[in-house]
């Protein structure tokens, strides 16, 4: 496992220019030093009095008992999941944490994806970064010692650790058939994980995982350091501390090929209509879709003849919509 390259604060010239392109992971250091927030979580309680200075809002929040030692996961025959979600609030939650703070083993407690702009505004407009388009609005991470397994996000990605510190394990998007992921249905937060523990993996039950060791990339991010991580890198995050909060903000660099339909539908579709298929014919659609799809190579035919394989204009491109729908829908 190698360290994650970094580099100091940059602007949102450089980011686009040179980080955004390279596709691949790095740490900033010192990003949002300057942040009010993780100024205050410098000191003793300083975050959560930061925080309730800000409002409160309603909130859904992650319990779990204290033998998962924070592991947001599945249970152990995975008919379900490792910890509970409760109605509750922002205020709630810091009470929670700040009173199993001192406990040798406290429960888990976490808020996953809050949005700032709707729940605490005045956190966004107090801590701003500008490497991203300023609509995009931060999302708040907080917890206690929490623990996400590896999964990815079909999205580009900064996250910024304001308090405690945090733990990032990242392996390329080409290592996922090493990786042993879980169900597309049944996740435990909305996007399917790996079923391995990479911190203390299990080669017995899944051995390829060790040819994805010496491809997984890692880094410790303090308060004030941020994270690039890049679409579809799988991350494992491991908070270290008591108290800890991120914001990270998604975005898309790219428009989607084609509106309102996403790759995903694309690998669903593909599900359905090949995984079943017999071995010597699910081999010749792996062919078909090397060359046409990642190859995309159509050089060989006049180019006003290429048909989808060319370029595709706005008509055409809402005709074969239609016709997926219809296909779909018998």
């Amino acid at each position: 496992m190698r360290a994650i390259a970094q580099s100091g604060p940059i602007d949102r010239a450089r980011f686009e220019r040179e980080i955004l392109p390279a596709a691949r992971p790095m740490v900033l250091r010192g990003l949002a030093a300057d942040w009010p927030a993780v100024r205050a979580a410098q000191e003793p309680g300083g975050i959560a009095s930061y925080l309730r200075r800000l409002g409160d809002a309603p909130c859904d929040l992650i319990v779990g008992p204290p033998d998962i030692a924070g592991r947001i996961f599945y249970n152990a025959d995975m008919s379900g999941l490792s910890f509970r979600k409760e109605p509750g609030s922002l205020a709630t939650l810091i009470d929670r944490i700040e009173a199993a703070a001192s406990l040798e083993a406290p429960p888990a407690l976490a808020v996953q994806s809050l949005a700032a702009q709707e729940a605490l505004p005045g956190f966004a407009a107090e801590n701003a970064i500008d490497l991203v388009d300023p609509a995009i609005g931060p999302r708040l991470w907080i917890g206690n010692r929490i623990v996400v397994a590896t999964h990815h996000d079909v999205m580009e990605n900064v996250a910024i650790v304001v308090a405690g510190r945090r733990r990032f394990t990242l392996f390329p998007p080409e290592q996922m058939p090493n990786l042993y992921v879980g169900p597309f249905e049944f996740t435990p937060a909305g996007t399917p994980v790996s079923l391995v523990d990479p911190e203390s993996p299990d080669l017995d039950r899944f051995p390829r995982f060790a040819d994805a060791l010496p491809h997984a990339e890692a880094a410790e991010l303090g308060p004030g350091d941020a994270i690039f991580i890049p679409y579809m890198w799988w991350h494992h995050v491991r908070s270290l501390d008591p108290v800890s909060m991120l914001a990270n903000y998604w975005w898309s660099a790219t428009p989607p090929a084609q509106p309102g339909l996403a790759p995903i539908d694309a690998l669903v579709h593909a599900l359905l209509a090949i995984k079943d298929l017999p071995a010597s014919q699910r081999e010749a659609w792996r062919a078909m879709f090397q060359q046409m799809v990642f190859d995309a190579d159509a050089g060989h035919i006049p180019e006003g003849r290429r048909g989808i394989r060319g370029t595709v204009g706005d008509a055409a491109k809402a005709n074969l919509r239609r016709q997926l729908g219809a296909l779909m829908g018998r």
